[in-house]
């Protein structure tokens, strides 16, 4: 991989036009066991980057691993290239896991992006593996709003109107998600999954998943034999939990 420290924003967008012939977004065949849930947080203004992968058994949802690293990085903070701020740190995660997922969620887009290379398109790319984009806020494209109740959901589309993703009510009356395909994963395939994980509250549906998530006293028990001040750190910025994203 290159060193995208290096890297001006035009060589980026070359970068990004060459890696989006490398995304198929075929329908993933396979058996589904483990899932992963990937995020990133940084401050825009700082070099410091958190990126963190947690491992789960599907359909029961039980975390078996994790990966946390903090990374250096120079790129600078650019709507639509995030990836060159982030996929280095998460590369280093993925590196680190104990076991690799059948599909890795990533917080941001796959495909639903300006050149179809969101930070799970050009992970997925990189790392060969399965991914899916789950973001909180649209970057790209049209939709109609969904319905209100959970489940409900609507396309999205570019100018051209072919269909990039889906919008999805993951939970009744909250702010939709934006859930695209970016590797072997189409997006119907996509939203119907990612439905299913979470549960009625809008999250994952497991006992006692809020243990995943950072709190203001630090992290969970099955987490707590990292540093301690990583996580104080990390705690103090968004959840390193993508899975959390129906919430």
């Amino acid at each position: 991989m290159k060193d995208y420290n290096t890297l001006s924003v035009p060589e980026a967008t070359l970068l990004q036009q060459e890696l989006r012939h490398q995304v198929v977004t075929a329908p993933f065949k396979g058996k589904i066991q483990l899932i992963a849930g990937a995020d990133i947080s940084f401050n825009k203004f700082s070099t410091t980057v958190y990126a963190g992968i947690v491992l789960m058994r599907f359909p029961s949802l039980e975390p078996v691993g994790y990966s946390l690293v903090v990374k250096e990085v120079t790129f600078p903070y650019v709507p639509g290239f995030l990836a060159f701020r982030e996929v280095p740190a998460l590369l280093d995660a993925w590196q680190q896991l104990p076991q690799k997922p059948d599909v890795l969620v990533v917080d941001g887009h796959g495909i639903a992006h300006p050149r179809r290379m969101g930070i799970a398109s050009h992970f997925g790319v990189l790392a060969g593996q399965v991914t899916v984009g789950s973001a909180k806020k649209k970057l790209y494209g049209t939709y109609k709003e969904p319905g209100e109740e959970k489940g409900a959901h609507t396309p999205l589309t570019d100018k051209q109107g072919v269909v990039i993703g889906t919008v999805l009510r993951s939970k009744q009356k909250v702010k939709p998600i934006f859930v695209s395909p970016a590797i072997s994963s189409m997006w119907k395939a996509a939203c119907h999954w990612w439905n299913n994980v979470c549960g009625n509250t809008g999250c994952p549906n497991l006992p006692g998943w809020r243990i995943m998530r950072s709190t203001s006293s630090g992290w969970a028990p099955c987490l707590q034999d990292i540093d301690r001040q990583t996580f104080k750190t990390v705690s103090t910025l968004q959840p390193l939990f993508s899975l959390c994203l129906c919430g």
